[in-house]
This record gives C-alpha cells, sequence and structure tokens, in this order.
C-alpha cells in the first residue's frame, strides 16, 4: 500500500491539515511510534543504571553502554537496505519488535548478568533499527505532500510522547530486576506485536480492493491510476 507520490502537484490548503488529523493511518501509526518509543526511551535513559545493577564499577559501566549502540547502528543500516531492496517496512518493524520482547523478557527474568547483557543488545538493536522503517512506512501511505507532512509530524511528534511513561517506569528500589520497568516496556512491545499484524492485514485489504477495481476498469476498457 504505497501511495506516496499521489498528489505531488497540489496546492497547501487547510484541507490537508484537515486529511491528516482525521486519518486513521497517522494515530495507528502514532500508536505503533509509543510502542517501540517507550520502552525504547526506558531503556537508553536507564542503562547505566540498569547495566550498574549488574555488579559493575561505574567507569565499566559506562564503557559498556556502548558497545549495544554501535551493533544497533550497524543493525539499522542492514535493516534499512533491505527494506528498500524489498520494498516492505512491516517484516523489519515486527522483527525490532520481537527482538524487543526477547531482550525485556531476558531482563525481566532471574538469567545471569552476563545473559541480562545481551538481553540489552537486543532491545536496542531492536528499537532503533525499527524506528526508520515506522517513519518511512508511515510516509509511503500518505498521499500528497501535505498531508503527508503533517500526518508525519504528527506520527513522530506525539509518538515521542511515549518517552514521557519512560521517566518514570524504572524506580531505584525496583533493582536489580526492575520488573516494574521491563513488565511496562513489555506491555507497549505487545501492543506493538498487536498493531502492526492488524495494519498490514488492512492494508492488504484495501490493495485487494484496489487490484479488483482495477481489473474491473481494465475489462471496461477504462484506465485508472493506481500505486500500490
Amino acid at each position: 500500500y504505497d501511495i506516496s507520490s499521489a498528489g505531488e502537484e497540489e496546492v497547501f490548503a487547510v484541507r490537508h491539515i484537515r486529511a491528516a488529523f482525521t486519518d486513521w493511518q497517522v494515530w495507528n501509526q502514532i500508536l505503533i511510534y509509543i510502542s517501540i518509543s517507550a520502552p525504547l526511551t526506558g531503556i537508553t535513559l536507564f542503562l547505566p543504571t540498569i547495566i550498574n545493577s549488574f555488579g559493575y564499577s561505574t567507569p565499566i559501566t559506562q564503557l559498556l553502554t556502548i558497545p549495544p549502540y554501535v551493533c544497533a547502528t550497524i543493525i539499522l543500516f542492514v535493516f534499512a537496505h533491505y527494506s528498500d531492496k524489498l520494498k516492505m517496512r512491516s517484516p523489519f518493524i515486527l522483527t525490532g519488535l520481537l527482538m524487543c520482547l526477547i531482550g525485556f523478557s531476558i531482563n525481566i527474568s532471574t538469567a545471569p548478568n552476563g545473559v541480562k547483557y545481551f538481553g540489552t543488545f537486543v532491545i536496542i538493536i531492536g528499537g532503533y533499527a525499527s524506528i526508520p522503517g515506522l517513519v518511512a512506512w508511515s510516509g509511503n501511505n500518505l498521499a500528497g505532500q501535505y498531508k503527508r507532512g503533517v500526518g508525519m509530524a504528527l506520527h513522530i511528534g506525539m509518538g515521542n510522547f511515549g518517552g514521557v511513561f519512560a521517566t518514570v517506569i524504572y524506580r531505584s528500589q525496583d533493582s536489580p530486576r526492575y520488573i516494574l520497568g521491563h513488565g511496562v516496556a513489555l506491555m507497549f512491545v505487545g501492543i506493538g506485536l498487536i498493531f502492526v499484524p492488524i495494519t498490514v492485514f488492512v492494508y492488504k485489504r484495501i490493495n485487494a480492493k484496489r487490484d479488483a477495481a482495477e481489473r474491473i476498469a481494465l475489462e471496461r476498457g477504462e484506465k485508472i491510476r493506481h500505486s500500490n
């Protein structure tokens, strides 16, 4: 479902703002964005504290926060490359969410500290690598440059409100397992894992209707514009 090239010749009007605010896709994508941004912001803000709870000294803790982000940067480019090559976004977003699910499940468990540290890699890689694809997914499916501009601003701006939850869910008294923080993070990830497949299903239904309309038009000798 890709209609990003439609409406490129239009002139700005207030209706484009209204169209963005009333499009179900925008609010759906905001919800999915929050499902990633909330847990990701939490683990990012409190990663030094979480690693320190594994028993490492402060200097070692600071050093150990670096490798997860290095790995996340590499995987982000891999995801972006193959997402563009395959012209698909949702599989990579789902993969990132599943990685977050695995990582938080490891960290909420009683696994050894070394395994939990590995879990932080999985969370950060999955979260950061899926965000660009999610933003692109939104842009690909909003028709018209002005509606798309407003819609993506809403998507990213309101989606980042998920970080507000992250600032209060990791409490010092919950150390070292941080059951509340990791539990809330898992809840958000679960929301994403539910709504991404639902969105894919809806888009497939829309595409199927478009394909059917195109076939009927061709049978009648008509020509319709169709972007998929």
